[in-house]
């Protein structure tokens, strides 16, 4: 990178609508609140200081509700959810985020800031957001 590149940060193409469920909610409670905020990604609240946040998205739904011809109200969001999640800084350079996504394969990372979700990047607004402003300054 050299001295006079520009850098957008990952606050720069951050969503900060996203929503959120408890892990004890049913996977139909999930479903719902999906649909509510037009999304395939939910952020698992901790249960405490020390835990961690976690995700659920409608693949983990296809694959571990659809998939095995459970209810939808007889799982819990806990049961088929990942965690701890990858997450990101607000100050991160998004090309380095954007390696990050590849590397690890990531749908979306939350973005932390003092141990708080601020927001979720995924790798459509990494690139339609951040790389098309770094386009246009070039």
């Amino acid at each position: 990178m050299n001295a006079n590149s520009t850098i957008i940060r990952v606050r720069d193409v951050m969503k900060t609508d996203f929503g959120a469920i408890d892990g004890i909610a049913t996977v139909g409670d999930a479903l719902k609140s999906m649909k509510a905020f037009k999304t395939s990604v939910l952020i698992v609240n901790k249960r405490h200081e020390d835990d961690e946040y976690g995700m659920i998205t409608s693949g983990d739904i296809a694959r571990h509700v659809l998939a095995k011809d459970r209810a939808p109200n007889r799982v819990n969001v806990y049961e088929i959810m990942s965690k701890p999640v990858i997450s990101v800084h607000p100050d991160m350079d998004i090309r380095y985020c954007s390696r990050l996504f590849a590397d690890y394969n990531l749908v979306r990372a939350p973005v932390l800031e003092n141990k708080t979700i601020i927001g979720m990047v995924s790798p459509n607004s990494l690139v339609l957001d951040g790389l098309y402003a770094l386009f246009q300054k070039g």
